[in-house]
């Protein structure tokens, strides 16, 4: 798949996600590094480089003959920390296509993205949890940041790609939350006519330097999705 995260990232993803949800708590023991490894598909030298994740961002603790252990640990290291969408029942792997990808002119009602920049990254995307299409997203990024981002090279994390590609790093994000009519550019494959009511969510992503870099708006479908905000 064009732009998905390597297998081993999107393994140590779900169970991160799986962890933020509750799914899995602190002293829970993980199965055997061969049932696993069965389990996602993959070999165990791949499952193995998923837990080394999972470790360096303090979620796993792996005892010699005993076992590899949840413990609590920083989520916000997570590629997807500020993605707040999970399944009904909680976490999900998300994965997103690209529906449309331009660079241009940056349209007048956008106030927040006030640089002087007069151009603008837009992308709409179909959102996914765990292969479910939930959701599609319209989003501006300023045109202030310049580099080789394309729709061949963008990432599914779109944080990830903006950091790699443009240098940008998404330091917070302010959300909005109410309900709006489906958009009629929103593909057949979300599986609900344009005008159907959806939960809304409106982004503004700040820089490291406290200004807006990015402005979003994401319709999610409630029966399919829930938004999710923990504190801290």
């Amino acid at each position: 798949m064009r732009g998905a995260l390597p297998t081993y990232q999107r393994i140590a993803e779900s169970v991160t996600r799986d962890i933020a949800a509750g799914r899995l708590k602190p002293g829970d023991r993980l199965p055997p590094e061969r049932v696993m490894a069965a389990a996602h598909g993959v070999t165990v030298t791949t499952l193995r480089k998923a837990l080394e994740v999972l470790t360096e961002r303090g979620l796993l603790a792996r005892r010699q003959g005993s076992g590899n252990y949840i413990q609590a640990g920083d989520l916000q290291k997570a590629t997807y920390a500020l993605f707040r969408l999970e399944r009904i029942e909680g976490g999900g792997l998300p994965t997103a296509e690209v529906l449309g990808f331009a660079h241009r002119p940056k349209p007048q009602d956008l106030p927040d993205l006030g640089s002087a920049a007069p151009m603008a990254w837009h992308i709409r995307r179909l959102r996914s949890l765990d292969g479910v299409a939930v959701a599609v997203e319209d989003i501006w990024l300023d045109g202030r940041f310049a580099g080789a981002m394309t729709q061949q090279t963008v990432s599914e994390s779109l944080y990830r790609s903006y950091r790699d590609l443009l240098g940008l790093v998404i330091a917070r994000a302010e959300d909005r939350l109410g309900a709006a009519p489906l958009p009629d550019w929103a593909p057949d494959r979300l599986g609900l006519a344009p005008g159907a009511m959806m939960g809304l969510a409106r982004r503004r992503a700040f820089d490291a330097d406290g200004r807006v870099a990015e402005v979003s708006t994401t319709w999610f479908d409630p029966a399919r999705a829930t938004y999710v905000a923990r504190i801290p």
